[in-house]
This record gives structure tokens, sequence and C-alpha cells, in this order.
């Protein structure tokens, strides 16, 4: 996907062929995604369906989300992602059932190397656990894992991945400021 040992000054970061798929979703999401009604969940996940997102149940995807490569997507069950949420999926990004992704937060799977001669981009997967809640304008960068449980304040910082279930995360860079009660109940249909 990502081409390596370019200039890209002066050529592509991606393949031709990569660059049609994205320009096709960039058409059907400006066109029909992000103008869906609110409540027309089950529409927006059709459509990231269409371009080899992987959904579970009942998940929520609001329309004014930014999802950059549908087939680089996983939600589990009952997942949550608000209006405004970049999800910069270079590589997979992975969320867990029953978790949140509030409004305005960005989860960030691509950089650049800035040591090397070409400024060479590269991307890694974000994954997070069940029963996550990444809070309003927080950011995650690649190469993270969340484990179960974990809260994410509002405008964090996570740069490390956070391994101890049920914590809560704030800051920048995010550090654990609390313990989380476990109150998971799972929803019966």
């Amino acid at each position: 996907m990502i081409l390596q040992g370019n200039d890209p000054h002066r050529s592509p970061s991606f393949s031709f062929g990569h660059r049609v798929r994205r320009q096709l979703w960039n058409v059907v999401y400006v066109a029909l995604f992000r103008t869906s009604p609110r409540p027309f969940h089950a529409w927006r996940a059709f459509l990231l369906r269409l371009f080899g997102a992987r959904l579970g149940k009942g998940v929520h995807v609001y329309p004014r989300a930014k999802v950059w490569a549908p087939w680089n997507l996983e939600l589990g069950d009952h997942v949550g992602i608000a209006d405004g949420t970049t999800l910069y999926n270079m590589a997979m990004i992975r969320i867990g059932r029953f978790s949140v992704i509030s409004q305005g937060a960005h989860l960030c799977g691509g950089s650049h190397d800035y040591n090397s001669k070409n400024f060479q981009l590269f991307a890694k997967p974000i994954v997070l656990g069940e029963h996550v809640w990444v809070c309003a304008e927080a950011f995650v960068t690649l190469g993270v894992t969340i484990a179960d449980g974990v809260v994410v304040g509002a405008r964090a910082l996570v740069i490390k991945s956070i391994a101890q279930p049920w914590t809560v995360h704030a800051g920048h860079p995010a550090r654990q400021i609390s313990q989380r009660t476990q109150h998971v109940q799972e929803l019966t249909p």
C-alpha cells in the first residue's frame, strides 16, 4: 500500500490502485455517507462494508465521522463512532465491542520517519479492547493497543500502549489517574 523509497515531493506515496480506491471512497463519503441523516446507521454501515469494513451488529458510525480507508476498519458489536471523529487508518484500526469514540477524537495510524532521507511514510495498527471510551478530542497514535475498559480522558494524548484494563488515563502524554469500576452488563436482543 505505501510505496517505499519514493520521493514524496515528486511522486505519490501510494500505488495507483490504492489511490483510485481512495478516490472512489471519497466520492461515496461526500455524496452518500456524510449527507445521510443521523439515524441512518444501517445505511452508513452498508457503505462502509461495501468498501471492505468488518463491522459487528448495532454499530453506530455518525455521518460526520471521517474514515480514511474502510478496508482497514474493524468494529465490534455496538461500537459508537461520533461526529467529528477521525479514523486515519492507513493501517488496521480494530475497536472492540461496546466501545465509544467521542466527538473530535483522532486515531492516527500513519506518520513519517523524519530521520529518513525521503521522509518515508509508514503505518502501524491501532487496537482498542472492549468497553473502551476515547473521550472528546483525545489523540491516539499509531501502534498503540488499549486494554479492555480503559477510559482515555478528553484531549488526552496516548503515545504508548495501555495494558492495565479498567483504568482512566488523562494528560499529555496520558498517564493513569484512576481506576474504573467494572460494570459490564451484556445487552440481550
